[in-house]
């Protein structure tokens, strides 16, 4: 094991999979010469040469556009959208190319691509540069979509994604990338749909995603040790596929749900979450279900307005302490 920082293990994982497969390639915004503008591609260039690692024009469109052209005829692209706000400039190529090409081909044509972006808040970008979007893909079918939370995941889940048949979007929280995790030597590829349970307990099962399961897992611990409450938390990994087994499974043992989400209350990922277990788990319930959430306005920019617009730790141990006196 080697201890890497987040953004260590994106560099890890895309280099294990281009030395794997020559067929991998990798594109966008300054990610060549600079290294990325979050310094987590830095060294690929030199590695593998500018025919393999390429910069390109300031133009979304124009990355995820030859991104697509080059799955189609026998690479495996891997393309970068700087920040995952970006994905609005390209989304009718993201929604309604990349993601229906196989099934209005009849499975003619298969699109094995990665695309990689840095998402969310923690970074003080302002309200451009800061959203969680993960929502955005998880409602388009035909698209596989991938947060992970901690470096190993990164490598592990980044390879998976590379190596599977249909396009990933690959969303890495850009606060995380100075986390140092330790990160499997050697050829490490782990699984899509998977979710991980990190901690069980007995009182309550809460899920959370991305940078929200390290503060999920802080407020766990302050639950337990100054309320009692022993908390399962679950870190999902992936919404689609979604491990809705390891879900409803947690949920059926503790009786309450909590969801702890970056984004935006409206159409979170967690709202399909709650629907999925009112539906299949509902008389295992003790409890309304709850999501801590940020609410549905515009990121500001400045650091004490970010830290209180999206969930806190402090946050999310009130709020689950005083729901669970329901």
């Amino acid at each position: 094991m080697a201890e890497l920082t987040y953004r260590d293990a994106v560099a890890a994982g895309i280099a294990q999979e281009m030395e794997r497969d020559e067929r991998v390639v990798f594109l966008g915004e300054d990610v060549a010469a600079a290294g990325g503008v979050f310094k987590a591609t830095v060294g690929l260039l030199d590695k593998f040469g500018p025919k393999r690692v390429r910069d390109c024009p300031i133009s979304e469109q124009a990355i995820l556009g030859a991104a697509m052209g080059a799955a189609m005829t026998g690479l495996r692209p891997i393309a970068e959208i700087m920040f995952s706000d970006f994905l609005a400039v390209c989304w009718d190529i993201v929604a309604n190319e990349i993601a229906k090409s196989r099934y209005m081909t009849n499975g003619q044509i298969s699109l094995p691509l990665v695309i990689r972006t840095a998402n969310g808040a923690g970074s003080r970008f302002g309200a451009q540069h800061s959203q969680a979007v993960e929502n955005w893909a998880m409602m388009i079918p035909g698209i596989k979509v991938v947060a992970p939370a901690f470096p190993a995941d990164v490598k592990g889940l980044l390879a998976a994604a590379v190596r599977d048949p249909d396009p990933v979007l690959f969303f890495e929280q850009k606060s995380l990338y100075s986390m140092k995790g330790e990160v499997p030597d050697g050829e490490y590829v782990d699984e899509l749909g998977k979710a991980k349970v990190l901690r069980h307990g007995k009182d309550c099962t809460i899920v959370a995603l991305a940078s929200m399961v390290h503060k999920s897992l802080d407020a766990a611990v302050i639950l337990e040790k100054e309320h009692g409450i022993a908390c399962t938390v679950i870190d999902l990994r992936s919404l689609v596929p979604l491990d809705t087994q390891t879900i409803l499974g947690e949920v059926g043992k503790t009786g309450r749900l909590f969801t702890v989400e970056e984004n935006p209350r409206l159409c979170g990922w967690g709202a399909e979450i709650v629907s999925i277990v009112a539906e299949e788990c509902f008389w295992n319930l003790d409890a309304p279900i709850m999501r801590i959430t940020t609410p549905h306005v515009p990121l500001p920019s400045a650091d004490l307005l970010e830290d209180n617009t999206i969930p806190s730790v402090a946050r999310i141990v009130r709020e689950i302490r005083e729901k669970m006196d329901y």
